[in-house]
């Protein structure tokens, strides 16, 4: 698989070819890929939401009003779940939605994420990402060289310097993330996804040994 090269300034430098890129049948991990990114939105979500069911309500438990004789209809205590203020019926009560993922799921799911990545030309590789100091001006404009017209670029390096890592963090459509960090989420949600020689490296690696 050959990627787009450029150099540290942002200029184009030709081809990098990179070895043991994976490969996929067509269509191919797309159901991993959508589990992968349903697991991790349920994975964010808090559960918290609760609510009281008629032995919970605060109140009495007597009778309203007699029986019969009233001409209305029959009632019981004011916690019933018809009445206001009562309890509910079939409520939320506080619960995990975390949903648990195989490694091998993982692996597929990432690696269908890069394929169709590359196949839409959003993987570009960069010698380094290194910057003089830690300015928002100068990776802001390494960065406009290489995908000017990109509103999520995702900037991964096996490990970023202090430079960098200072000067990404006042670029609104700019995330930094590290190969160990990076996920198959991350990577669908990005533009542009620009990654060091190093970084796209240690990435396959991990993925042809796990």
């Amino acid at each position: 698989m050959k990627l787009k090269l450029f150099k540290s300034d942002g200029t184009e430098a030709g081809d990098h070819e990179v070895a043991n890129f994976p490969v996929l049948e067509e269509g191919k991990g797309t159901d991993a890929l959508r589990q992968v990114i349903l697991a991790v939105r349920a994975n964010k979500r808090q559960g918290n939401a609760s609510t009281k069911l008629r032995s919970e309500v605060a109140g009495s438990g007597k009778k309203i009003y007699r029986q019969k004789g009233l001409g209305v209809g029959r009632a019981g205590d004011k916690r019933a779940p018809q009445r206001r203020g009562g309890g509910i019926v079939f409520g939320p009560k506080p619960r995990s939605y975390s949903q648990k993922l195989n490694k091998k799921v993982k692996k597929l799911a990432f690696k269908r994420a890069l394929i169709d990545q590359a196949d839409s030309k959003n993987l570009i590789v960069i010698e380094d990402f290194s910057i003089n100091s830690p300015k928002t001006k100068l990776l802001n404009g390494v960065i406009t060289k290489i995908a000017p017209d990109s509103k999520k670029v995702l900037l991964v390096s096996d490990e970023h310097n202090d430079n960098t890592s200072l000067a990404g963090r006042n670029l609104s459509y700019a995330r930094l993330s590290s190969t160990p960090d990076l996920g198959p989420v991350d990577i669908v949600q990005a533009d542009k996804i620009i990654f060091s020689v190093k970084g796209i490296d240690s990435l396959l690696e991990k993925l042809g040994n796990s």
